[in-house]
């Protein structure tokens, strides 16, 4: 597989996009176009092989499922996993010739996400910082009282960074893709002790990803015993986790409606309570 110009060019262009958390709302931008999940589609679409770039955006979208960005700080920028790690990885796996639902083709995946990630960090603060710059034309444009300036401040001027620290790197990484993945197979081979260390490291990772996006949605250890009842199912039962998670619904509507009548028969009690007292009183 060869990326072409064209196609590395759109693919900066969606780069720039998936930069912005503010681009349409929470509708477009990092939240959704930046996301490896979208991202596999997009570039599926743009190279041509649809199968292949949602299975590895699958992957990817795994590690980073509950990433967040506290205060600015970021441990990886999906940017960079989206619209550089995944391309690559598409040629990585074209060239080598894996399946990219094998096992080894899930771990690639994985591995070459978590590095682009890293790498993705400098990026992401590259534009922070150029964008340090425009807010200070920004506040000079306020003391002077020129603020029709704010405009060009806050829509005009950002895309330059965009440009510099999300369009041209995307663009030659991608279109250097087939030499940068032929460099990575001569000097780092798929039987050597580097490519199993990032195959091994990017199996557990998605684990990491799982764990964090439990820590934040499990409130006390009796929330442990439905979360593990899907995996359960799925191992005994032989139940996809489509499947399972189907049937955790229908758990959750019930346990749900047992909520509700719950909570309307304690408020007719308390409602009859309070109509009894006032006959008392009359």
């Amino acid at each position: 597989m060869e990326i072409s110009w064209l196609q590395a060019a759109i693919l900066g262009i969606f780069a720039c996009l998936s930069s912005m958390p503010g681009l349409g709302g929470t509708s477009l931008g990092n939240y959704t176009l930046g996301r490896p999940l979208v991202a596999g589609l997009v570039c599926g679409i743009v190279l041509g092989d649809v199968t292949t770039g949602v299975i590895v955006g699958t992957a990817m979208q795994v590690l980073y499922i509950a990433l967040v960005t506290p205060g600015g700080t970021v441990s990886a920028d999906v940017r960079a996993v989206s619209y550089i790690g995944i391309p690559l990885t598409m040629v990585f796996l074209k060239a080598g010739g894996i399946d990219p639902a094998s096992s080894d083709g899930l771990a690639a995946a994985q591995a070459l996400g978590a590095l682009v990630g890293t790498v993705g960090t400098v990026l992401f603060y590259g534009t922070a910082t150029m964008n340090l710059l425009w807010q200070h034309i920004g506040w000079k444009a306020v003391e002077k009282g020129e603020f029709k300036k704010l405009y060009a401040v806050d829509m005009v001027l950002p895309w330059i960074s965009h440009i510099v620290c999300s369009f041209l790197p995307a663009l030659v990484m991608c279109k250097l893709g087939q030499p940068m993945v032929e460099a990575i197979q001569t000097y780092l081979p798929m039987d050597g002790i580097a490519m199993k260390t990032l195959f091994t490291v990017g199996s557990l990772l998605p684990a990491v990803g799982v764990a964090i996006l439990l820590k934040q949605v499990a409130n006390s250890l009796v929330d442990f015993v439905y979360f593990f009842f899907g995996f359960a199912l799925s191992a005994a039962l032989g139940l996809n986790l489509v499947v399972a998670t189907v049937i955790g619904g229908v758990f959750a509507v019930i346990n749900y409606k047992i909520k509700m009548i719950s909570i309307e028969a304690k408020a007719a009690a308390a409602a009859g309570g309070l109509d009894d007292d006032d006959e008392e009183d009359i």
